[in-house]
């Protein structure tokens, strides 16, 4: 059974349907998907000498795998201006060094649409941007950009408190 500690009745966890992504101070619009937020730590494996039947194991680096945000094409240039911060089409002394990483906020929203938990992910950057998915004029589908981001850690955000549910 789920532990909600303000609202004791819910039995059930959030839907995944139901959330919001800010990058930097912007909300990014049309959003319906996001990979997920992901830590993994490398395994250290060792034997000591003398106990040779027996491997024994350590938690070695933390790495975190790459986020990806999937939306609607829209006249939002949000996802394009972030990409080419990290790298310009006009060349390499475009690129801009002050503001190529952000801060991302991930809210996962209750029913009523108030945030019930956030994440603060630290210093991501562009890796990979695509403008359009594949067109096709026999298909019955919304044209997706997709942006993927690097970055280099996260964690819960305290201040967003367990909202009180009716």
């Amino acid at each position: 059974m789920a532990k909600f500690s303000v609202n004791s009745h819910r039995l059930d966890p959030y839907k995944n349907f139901r959330f919001r992504v800010r990058i930097g101070t912007e909300y990014v619009a049309g959003l319906s998907k996001m990979s997920p937020l992901k830590r993994t730590n490398e395994v250290i494996e060792w034997r000591e000498a003398g106990d040779n039947g027996t491997v024994r194991k350590l938690p070695g680096r933390a790495k975190f795998e790459a986020l990806t945000f999937e939306r609607g094409v829209t006249h939002d240039p949000l996802f394009n201006e972030w990409a080419s911060t990290v790298n310009n089409p006009t060349g390499d002394a475009a690129n801009s060094l002050l503001d190529y990483r952000r801060d991302i906020g991930v809210e996962v929203l209750n029913a009523q649409g108030n945030p019930a938990l956030a994440f603060k992910i630290k210093r991501a950057w562009v890796s990979e941007y695509q403008a359009l998915s594949e067109m096709d004029a026999n298909a019955n589908a919304v044209s997706i950009e997709t942006l993927k981001v690097e970055f280099e850690g996260f964690e819960l955000d305290t201040a967003v408190p367990e909202p009180t549910e009716t």
